[in-house]
């Protein structure tokens, strides 16, 4: 029998995510028009394949603004974190995401506030590729967002990044990412702050094309 008739049907919350995203984009239609996710993950190490979700947050933005009132956190439950290298950056303890919430019901909460909107992170590559493999586990549903990385951004549009490259450019930290933008340094590296972060730093970056170019950035200027 054919692979795709073993498979188990989606489940409601997966099928509409699965209907709504990425939705259609018009190239023409400006940034603020669209809705954009500012997110970060903190993981259990650095291969996407092997490890796994120890947090996530997310911030929205609507209208060129972060909706902050909307931003939203999760410490995700995984019984063998290992304690490792990587348990010096997010400060995550096995004992503590031992205790958390389990992964799938992180995730149907996060996927609805995923539905069509496009997501925003520093080096967001990474956290998706760890985010879409935990959602294909649980749900049989890839990640299907379309994702706007404001290191390749940044990299593209500022001579300062331009310089570095954006292989140079070292995943986001609070106390690396603000002085470029002239931003608060706001603390503890967690997923919550660097959501934060990023979304500011996103809106810095459009905020400096829109002076440099004399217009409103469009879709078709930072999205394929």
């Amino acid at each position: 029998m054919l692979d795709w008739l073993r498979r188990k049907p989606l489940t409601p919350l997966a099928e509409s995510y699965r209907q709504t995203t990425p939705g259609p984009l018009d190239r023409k239609a400006p940034l603020r028009s669209l809705s954009f996710v500012a997110l970060d993950a903190e993981t259990s190490g650095f291969d996407p394949v092997k490890d796994h979700l120890l947090s996530i947050g997310i911030v929205p933005i609507a209208n060129g603004r972060l909706e902050v009132s909307r931003r939203r956190s999760w410490l995700v439950q995984q019984a063998d974190s290992p304690n490792n290298e990587a348990v010096k950056i997010h400060g995550i303890s096995p004992a503590e995401s031992a205790q958390a919430t389990p992964e799938a019901d992180v995730l149907a909460e996060l996927l609805p506030e995923l539905q069509g909107v496009v997501l925003v992170g520093h080096h967001i590559g990474f956290d998706a590729r760890v985010i879409g493999a935990a959602l294909q586990r649980h749900f049989g549903v890839k990640l299907r967002n379309r994702l706007l990385d404001t290191s390749r951004l940044a990299m593209r549009h500022l001579d300062a990044f331009h310089k570095t490259g954006y292989e140079n450019q070292r995943p986001p930290s609070l106390d690396e990412v603000c002085p470029h933008a002239g931003l608060p340094v706001l603390g503890r590296h967690t997923a919550s702050g660097d959501a934060f972060t990023t979304g500011q730093l996103f809106l810095w970056l459009c905020g400096r094309l829109r002076v440099r170019w004399g217009r409103e950035p469009l879709a078709g200027d930072l999205l394929k």
